[in-house]
C-alpha cells in the first residue's frame, strides 16, 4: 500500500477519520457543504505518524508501561506521558515526510501564517469528543517552524489529560493515531463557539452562541466572559452582553498575545442579532449534514463567517425515536425503579416485553410517554398525584414546569383514562392476610411451572416458550388483587399520616407503625444475612478466609476449613432464596448474587464484626414491640379527643390494614426478579451453544442483542459481530450520561426542584420518607461490594433498589439521590426505623465520604456538620 503523508482538505470527508483524524475528517466534510467556508489547508496523515513512531524503538515498551498505570495515579501518568512526548519530539522527520509537508506549504503559500492543529483518530467522535485533549498552535510562520509544530502535535497525543481521558473511556493507547491539520490563519474581528443544541438544557430547538473580539482562543480557553445568545426558530430569545476586557490577537512575527480591549468597546456586542441568526442558520446546515447536534468554532472576517471546527456534542442525552413531529413528554422508568444506570440491549428489550406499559428507550434507559395523560385534565391530576405522593416529587415538579409553559402539551378533551399506578382505580379489598398468602403462593407456583417447562426446552422453541412466559409474567403482575393490596397499604399509610398530623399534630406518624411489618421479603432479606453471619462468626479461620476471597468459586474451598461446611451451607441457603437479586436487577444482564457471590462477602463480614449473635430475631421483635407500643399510644391519645372513640376505631382499622398489606409492596419485584433469573439462565445456556458453534466469541455477547435479535441468531446461527461491537461502544458512552427525570421530544431534560423555604441555609433538601433525626459518619458507597461499615454510619448512595437492603441493618440513616415515599428504600427504611431522606440531588458528590452529617428524616433535609 502506498503511504500518503499529506492530503488536501478538499480530498477528505468524514469517512476518513482513520487517515486524517476526527478534526481533519470533519473539516474536509465541512469544506464540501454548500455555503460553508473553511480556511484552506491540508492534513498530515496518520501514515506519517506511524512512520515516525516506527523510528522510535523504545516506544512500544513505553506504551506497555503506560497502559498498565492506574488512571487515578496522576503522578505516574504525568511522568510517563512526558517521557513519551520527549521521545516523539526528539525524532528527526524522515526526508520524504518533511518534503511532502513542505510541498503542500509551497502550494498554499510559504509566507502565510498557519494554524497547526492536532487531529487524533479518537477525536470528535459521536461518543467521545476529546475536546481540548491535544494541542493546537496558532499563527505559526515559516516551514521550519511548521515542521517543528507538527512534531509537537504528534507528541500531544500523550499529554497527561489525553492519556487519562483515554484510560477512563476504555480506549487503548495503541489504537489511537495522530494526524495534523495545517490551515491558513484567519484574523477575525470576532470569534467564538456555537452549540446547535442548548448545552445547559439539551434542548435541540435552542442554539447557543458565545462570542468575543479577536481569536476564538479567548473563548474556548475560558480567558474571557463572552457574549451569550440563545436562538430559537430564527429569533434571538435571550442575550447577555459581557464586559470583554481582553482579546487574543496574532503577532506580526508569529504566535499570539493577550491584549486589553479599549474601555469604550468592552461593553459593545461582538455580533449583531442578525449576524447571530445567520450564524445559527449555518450551524443548522452543518448539523443536518452530520445528523447530530454540533459544537462549532467560528470566526467572523469582514462580515463573513468561516468555520474552523465542528464536532458532535457528546454530553446530550438522546431522545426516544418516535417518528412523528409532535411534542412528547417522557418520564424516566429508572427513577421509578431505583436504577438509573444504563441497561444493555437484552435487558432493555426483556423489560419492555414484560412491562405493563409501553416503554421507549434512549441512552440505555427506559421512558414512558405521558403526553396524553398530561393533556387530559382528569388523568393529569391522577398522574401528578401518584408521582408526587408515591414515586418522586421532583418528577412531579418537572412535569408541572412543562405544563406551566402552556404551549408545549396539546389540550385533549377529558376522555383519557384516569392515571393511577395500575392504569385505573383498584376496587376496595378487605383486610385479610389470606389474600397476601394466596398471592405469594400463586406466584411461587407460576415460577415453579416456568422452571419445569424451561428445563426441557432449547433452541428456537425456547423463545416461543419465553414469549408465552412473558405474557404469563404480565398476567401475574396485572392480577387485580395484587394492585388492590399494594394500593390498600399505600392509601392506609397516607391516611394515617394525614389524619394523625391533623388530630395529634404528629408528622409521619405511620412510620413507627410499620416497624417490622410482616411478609416484607426485602427487609427479611437483610435480616437473613445477619443469620448467615451468626453461623460464620464462631469460626475465625472462615472469617480470615473470607477476608481474602476474590474467586467466585470460593464456596467449594470454604468446606475444607473448620466450620466451613456450615458456613458454605448457610451462604448457599441464602443464595437459594435471594441469589437472583443484585444491584440494578431490572436489567436481566446484570450479574446476580448467585453468579457473583463475592459481592455479599463484605456485607457478611461487616455483620460478623458489628453484631452480636441473634441480632436478626432481636431486631425484628424489637420492631414489633415498638410498633405495638406506638399503636397503643396513638389510640389512647385519640380516645382523649372529642369524638375520640370514632377516631381511634378508624385509626385502628387503618393500622391493621397497613400492617397486613404494606409488606407485600416488595413482593411483586421479588417475583419479577425471580422469573428474570430463570429467563437469564436459559438464555445463557443458549449462548454457550452459540459459543461452542463459533457463532459468538463469548456468551455475554448476547447481552448486546435484543431478545428478537438473539432469537434470530439462534435460528440462523449467524451473528453480526460489528453490530455487537457498536452496541458495546454505545453502552460505554451511555455510562457517562445522567438520565433526566423528565425528557421532552425537543431533548430538554428537566430535573425538577423543591419549593421549600423551611430548611437551614446550606442544608441539602430532599424528601422525608422515614422519620427521626440521626447524626453520624457519611459512608458514600456506590458499589455494594465495596461496603465497609462501622456502627453509627449513615449510608449515602445514588439509589437503593432492593439489593441494597442488606446494608440497611448495619447503618443508622439513609440518604439517596433518587427515591419517593413508597419506593423500595423508603419502605424498608421505615420498617427498620432508619431516618431517611431521598431525592437529594447530587448527594454522592455534595457529601464527601467520612464527613459528619445530620439526617432530618422527618423534615426532609441533610446538614453537613464537618
Amino acid at each position: 500500500m502506498i503511504e500518503q503523508y499529506v492530503l488536501g482538505l478538499q480530498e477528505v470527508d468524514e469517512t476518513q477519520g482513520a487517515i486524517v483524524g476526527g478534526k481533519g475528517a470533519h473539516l474536509g466534510a465541512l469544506s464540501r457543504i454548500d455555503g460553508i467556508r473553511v480556511p484552506a489547508g491540508f492534513c498530515v496523515t496518520t501514515d506519517a505518524f506511524r512512520r515516525i513512531m516506527a523510528e522510535a524503538p523504545l516506544i512500544e515498551d513505553q506504551l506497555d508501561r503506560l497502559s498498565r498505570l492506574n488512571p487515578d495515579d496522576r503522578e505516574a501518568i504525568r511522568t510517563f506521558s512526558a517521557e513519551i512526548r520527549r521521545t516523539i519530539e526528539g525524532i528527526v522527520l524522515p526526508d520524504d515526510v518533511a518534503a511532502a509537508i513542505t510541498r503542500a506549504l509551497t502550494e498554499l503559500g510559504e509566507r502565510a501564517a498557519y494554524a497547526v492543529r492536532s487531529s487524533a483518530t479518537a477525536e470528535d467522535l459521536p461518543t467521545a469528543s476529546f475536546a481540548g485533549q491535544q494541542d493546537t498552535y496558532l499563527n505559526v510562520m515559516g516551514p521550519a517552524a511548521i515542521l517543528s509544530h507538527v512534531s509537537r502535535c504528534w507528541a500531544s497525543l500523550f499529554t497527561e489529560r489525553a492519556v487519562t481521558y483515554r484510560q477512563r473511556n476504555g480506549i487503548d493507547h495503541r489504537t489511537v493515531h495522530m494526524a495534523v491539520v495545517v490551515q491558513k490563519m484567519v484574523f477575525p474581528q470576532a470569534a467564538g463557539v456555537l452549540f446547535t443544541a442548548d448545552p445547559v438544557t439539551s434542548n435541540r430547538k435552542v442554539a447557543s452562541v458565545e462570542a468575543s473580539f479577536g481569536l476564538g482562543e479567548a473563548v474556548v480557553s475560558g480567558l474571557v466572559n463572552a457574549d451569550a445568545y440563545r436562538v430559537r426558530d430564527g429569533e434571538v430569545i435571550d442575550r447577555a452582553i459581557a464586559a470583554k476586557r481582553l482579546a487574543v490577537h496574532a503577532l506580526p512575527g508569529g504566535g499570539t498575545e493577550e491584549q486589553a480591549i479599549d474601555p469604550e468597546r468592552q461593553g459593545q456586542p461582538a455580533l449583531t442579532d442578525a449576524q447571530v441568526v445567520r450564524l445559527v442558520q449555518l450551524g443548522r446546515r452543518i448539523e443536518a449534514h452530520f445528523g447530530h447536534p454540533q459544537d462549532i468554532e467560528w470566526c467572523l472576517v469582514d462580515d463573513d463567517f468561516q468555520i474552523v471546527q465542528s464536532r458532535p456534542i457528546t454530553t446530550l442525552f438522546p431522545v426516544p425515536e418516535i417518528g412523528d413531529a409532535e411534542n412528547h413528554v417522557y418520564v424516566s422508568v429508572g427513577h421509578q425503579q431505583m436504577m438509573t444506570d444504563p441497561m444493555k440491549p437484552l435487558g432493555l428489550s426483556v423489560w419492555q416485553l414484560t412491562a405493563l406499559a409501553p416503554m421507549l428507550h434512549a441512552g440505555g434507559r427506559l421512558f414512558v410517554d405521558v403526553t396524553r395523560h398530561l393533556a387530559s385534565p382528569s388523568s393529569r391530576a391522577g398522574l401528578l398525584d401518584a408521582l408526587g405522593t408515591y414515586t418522586d416529587p421532583l418528577m412531579r415538579n418537572a412535569l408541572e414546569t412543562v405544563i406551566d409553559r402552556g404551549d408545549f402539551i396539546p389540550s385533549l378533551p377529558d376522555q383519557v383514562q384516569a392515571w393511577t399506578p395500575a392504569g385505573g382505580p383498584p376496587a376496595p379489598i378487605e383486610t385479610d392476610p389470606a389474600i397476601v398468602t394466596d398471592l405469594v403462593e400463586s406466584s411461587r407456583a407460576s415460577i415453579a411451572t416456568l422452571q419445569g417447562d424451561i428445563r426441557t426446552t432449547s433452541g428456537p422453541a425456547l423463545f416461543d416458550l419465553l414469549l408465552a412466559a412473558f405474557e404469563e409474567h404480565k398476567r401475574s403482575l396485572s392480577d387485580p388483587r395484587s394492585m388492590q393490596v399494594i394500593m390498600a397499604g399505600m392509601d392506609a399509610t397516607r391516611w394515617l399520616n394525614e389524619h394523625l398530623e391533623e388530630w395529634l399534630g404528629e408528622r409521619n406518624a405511620a412510620d413507627p407503625l410499620t416497624l417490622s411489618a410482616p411478609d416484607n421479603v426485602t427487609s427479611e432479606m437483610g435480616l437473613a444475612l445477619l443469620d448467615v453471619a451468626d453461623v460464620i462468626r464462631p469460626h475465625p479461620e472462615v472469617v480470615a478466609f473470607l477476608r481474602e476471597v476474590e474467586d467466585e468459586g470460593f464456596l467449594d474451598e470454604l468446606a475444607k476449613l473448620p466450620g466451613g461446611g456450615e458456613a458454605r451451607d448457610a451462604i448457599r441457603a441464602y443464595l437459594d432464596r435471594y441469589g437472583m437479586r443484585c444491584v440494578g436487577e431490572i436489567d436481566i444482564t446484570r450479574p446476580r448474587w448467585s453468579e457473583r457471590p463475592t459481592t455479599l462477602v463484605p456485607v457478611i463480614l461487616d455483620n460478623v464484626r458489628n453484631f452480636e449473635p441473634g441480632a436478626s430475631k432481636r431486631r425484628f421483635e424489637q420492631g414489633c414491640q415498638e410498633a405495638e407500643r406506638k399503636e397503643q399510644d396513638v389510640l389512647e391519645r385519640l380516645r382523649a379527643l372529642p369524638d375520640g372513640e370514632r377516631k381511634a376505631e378508624e385509626t385502628k382499622r387503618m393500622i391493621d390494614r397497613v400492617r397486613t398489606f404494606i409488606g407485600y409492596r416488595e413482593y411483586p419485584k421479588y417475583a419479577i426478579v425471580s422469573r428474570y433469573f430463570v429467563y437469564k439462565q436459559a438464555l445463557l445456556e443458549e449462548a454457550e451453544h452459540l459459543v461452542r458453534a463459533n457463532v459468538l466469541r463469548e456468551k455475554e455477547d448476547i447481552f448486546y442483542l435484543t431478545f428478537q435479535e438473539l432469537r434470530d441468531v439462534v435460528r440462523t446461527h449467524r451473528a453480526d459481530d460489528q453490530l455487537i461491537h457498536r452496541r458495546k461502544e454505545a453502552f460505554r458512552s451511555y455510562q457517562a450520561l445522567t438520565p433526566p427525570r423528565v425528557l421532552t421530544s425537543e431533548g430538554e431534560g428537566i430535573a425538577g426542584a423543591y419549593r421549600r423555604d423551611d430548611v437551614p441555609t446550606g442544608a441539602l433538601v430532599g424528601l422525608p420518607v422515614s422519620r427521626g433525626i440521626v447524626e453520624g459518619r457519611a459512608r458514600v458507597i456506590l458499589d455494594l461490594a465495596e461496603a465497609d461499615l462501622e456502627p453509627g454510619d449513615i449510608l449515602v448512595t445514588a439509589y437503593t433498589d432492593p439489593s441494597w437492603s442488606p446494608l440497611f441493618v448495619a447503618v443508622e440513616g439513609l440518604v439517596t439521590e433518587v427515591g419517593g415515599l413508597m419506593t423500595h428504600g423508603a419502605v424498608v427504611a421505615r420498617e427498620y426505623g432508619l431516618p431517611a431522606v431521598v431525592g437529594v440531588e447530587h448527594a454522592t458528590r455534595r457529601i464527601r465520604d467520612g464527613q459528619r452529617i445530620r439526617v432530618h428524616g422527618t423534615d426532609g433535609y441533610v446538614e453537613i456538620l464537618s
